[in-house]
Formats: C-alpha cells, structure tokens, sequence
C-alpha cells in the first residue's frame, strides 16, 4: 500500500498542515495547489510544501487529515 503524504511546513521546521490519501492523483493535485498558493502568498514567504509517500498509515503524522479515497 502506498500512502501518500503533504505537508506544509512553516519557516521554522514545523508541520502546520498535512493531508493523506491513497490516491495518487488527488496528492499530486492537493501538492500543485499548495504549492501555487505557498508563492503566491506573501504571508507564506519561507514555507515549505512537500509531498512524500509512506507505506503505513502508522507512518502519517498523527495531526493529518486522512481521506480514504
């Protein structure tokens, strides 16, 4: 199984936000637009969006949002 996980991460290294799902497009997607948004925003200068996969839910940080699709 392989989960997918991004995260935002604000300038100090901290996890500010994270949503995981199974379904690759729908990461990729959600990666895009955090990433679009995080430069666009100068409010955001310095964070960081990042996509990485897993291969347990027990591996997801514990603060994500889970989707099951």
């Amino acid at each position: 199984m392989t989960i997918w996980v991004n995260e935002q991460i604000d300038p100090t290294g901290i996890l500010q936000a994270c949503i995981a799902c199974q379904n690759e497009e729908a990461a990729k997607d959600c990666h895009e637009q955090w990433k679009q948004k995080l430069a666009t925003d100068k409010t955001t200068i310095g964070w960081e969006a990042k996509i990485r996969t897993v291969d347990s839910w027990d591996d997801v940080p514990v603060n994500a949002l889970k989707l099951s699709f």
